[in-house]
């Protein structure tokens, strides 16, 4: 092997510590093993997308960064918000214009300064992150319904683990209530279960572009009976380093109250999240399902949920028959009369759980009857009596793997519920610094198998501010997690619902064998 093959070996293996994506095998020429062991190595970059929040004037947003400490990360880094606009703005949220500026020390932004023209000639208000240092969060706050889509960067330091969380508080009408969500990589496939387009629900797709140039995507819209006629489905564009929300009813003429959501990009890379407004369950945000699978887990349905309606869809054309269980706080247990659920291919299919929890902490746990179908799933959750009814959306989701975070967690607003439905698990739950003062907290919790467990996260000693919540999988069989966040307005009731899948805070990088005559035969 020469000289440039060496070279190309260390390229690869450079790029996958930096993109969190590759895992690499060294070539093997000679028949030995010319590897270590795969090392995990801490992710050096990482990029999310938040949607644009809102479009009501009522709308408050608070964004908060949170990196986790990780050993083995970078000395230094950065992380950072800038308005996905085609007019750009730097690391420091200035724009590049004659605007105006922001207040980088409360994060806010000042109303007649520090906005930055959209396309279309709007302004927004945009938000600074200036983080302390990884393991205490960082905030910032914007106004009203101009505030555009945002595309975060944390490097170095703040690359392993990062985590960036958008809740908005809207005091009234449609979609009233908190929305929240987790801001995501992009991707080129998406698949969202638990939509609609009927006359109650005003449902957007907002895609975001976060690379330099423009992407083309498609969306198909899935009922009970198959696939809808759309119109302008395909080929949508999206420019570079914009966003483009589009409403779900324009795409077709059909009223369905049970619709999939399939985002499939073209060329390029998207962010995409479902904004779900109702007229009189407010609104959240559904966030994409986990990747197709035979086996699903839908963790942290409220124990006081009164209302709880499961959406699942095969992609491909086989049935799937699902066996419908809840792993409650004692153990698993079939719901009376939704023993299963028969699911056509290609076709979505919807149940009516009703107050399946009964008071109780509990997660859905779907299994084959007999051959494993993949499938994607989402619940639609329902709180509250009369008009201060609010709704949120858990979709299926991955297990929290080594690790997981979770950020904007306020005192005495927010819960944890973990569930681990194919054995015993150990886990061990921290609560950081809070975002203007404190100090961490952890505990341990052990779950039963097939048993969820609605915990209050320990409290950070003197907290100010807000926190973020760390699940580190300590033993024993997979868990899953989701944490609810309760609004702290008393005028604005509602509440949102985040799931915690594994962060990929690191990467698998094989070292090299240290005996370079045997690369070289």
């Amino acid at each position: 092997m020469n000289r440039t093959t060496l070279s190309l070996i260390a390229g690869v293996a450079a790029l996958a510590a930096v993109t969190g994506f590759a895992t690499l095998d060294a070539p093997d020429t000679s028949g030995a093993d010319t590897a270590k062991a795969a090392a995990r190595l801490p992710v050096e970059r990482t990029g999310l997308v938040c949607p644009a929040p809102s479009t009501s004037d009522l709308a408050e947003t608070a964004y908060t960064s949170f990196t986790p400490v990780t050993k083995g990360a970078a000395a230094k880094g950065t992380a950072h918000l800038t308005a996905a606009t085609e007019e750009s703005t730097d690391a420091t949220g200035k724009t590049d214009g004659k605007d105006g500026k922001t207040d980088g020390k409360t994060g806010k932004t000042d109303d007649k300064a520090g906005k930055s023209k959209e396309k279309g000639g709007k302004t927004a208000a945009k938000p600074v992150l200036a983080p302390k240092a990884p393991g205490t969060p960082a905030t910032g706050t914007t106004s009203g319904g101009t505030t555009p889509a945002y595309l975060g960067t944390a490097e170095g330091a703040y690359a392993p683990g990062w985590t960036l969380q958008e809740t908005t508080e809207v005091a009234a009408g449609t979609g009233r209530g908190l929305l929240g969500v987790n801001c995501t990589a992009p991707d080129t496939e998406f698949w969202f279960p638990g939509a609609s387009t009927a006359a109650d629900r005003t449902d957007y797709v907002h895609l975001t572009n976060p690379d330099d140039s423009a992407a083309v995507v498609d969306i198909e819209l899935y009922g009970p009976d198959g696939a809808l006629q759309t119109t302008v489905g395909e080929g949508i564009t999206v420019p570079p380093h914009a966003s483009d929300p589009i409403l779900l009813s324009t795409l077709t003429a059909e009223k369905q109250d049970a619709v999939t959501v399939h985002v499939n990009v073209r060329s390029g890379r998207v962010g995409a999240a479902v904004q779900a407004l109702d007229d009189k369950l407010g609104g959240d945000w559904l966030a994409p399902a986990g990747d197709p699978a035979g086996s699903l887990v839908i963790p942290g349905i409220p124990k006081d949920a009164v209302s709880v309606r499961l959406v699942a869809f095969a992609p491909g054309n086989a049935d799937a028959d699902l066996k419908v269980q809840l792993a409650s706080s004692t153990g698993l247990i079939t719901p009376a009369g939704h023993e299963t659920l028969h699911v056509k291919g290609k076709m979505s299919a919807s149940v009516d759980l009703g107050d399946v929890t009964r008071g109780e902490a509990g997660s859905l746990v779907l299994t084959p009857t007999d051959d494993a179908v993949p499938v994607v799933a989402a619940v639609r959750v329902v709180r509250g009596k009369g008009d201060d009814q609010e709704s949120a959306f858990i979709p299926a989701t991955a297990d929290v793997g080594t690790r997981a975070s979770v950020a904007d967690n306020r005192a005495k607003a927010a819960t944890l519920s973990l569930t681990a439905p194919t054995g015993t698990a150990q886990v061990k739950v921290t609560s950081s610094a809070g975002s203007e003062g404190g100090a961490t907290a952890s505990q341990t919790y052990t779950l039963k198998p097939g048993t969820t467990q609605d915990v209050v996260p320990p409290a950070p000693q003197g907290l100010k501010g807000t926190y973020a919540i760390t699940v580190e999988h300590v033993s024993g069989a997979p868990v899953y997690a989701a944490r609810t966040l309760l609004s702290t307005d008393k005028d604005t009731p509602g509440f949102t619902i985040q799931t915690l899948p594994d962060d990929r805070g690191t990467v698998s990088v094989p070292e090299a064998d240290e005996n370079l005559d045997v690369l070289q035969r």
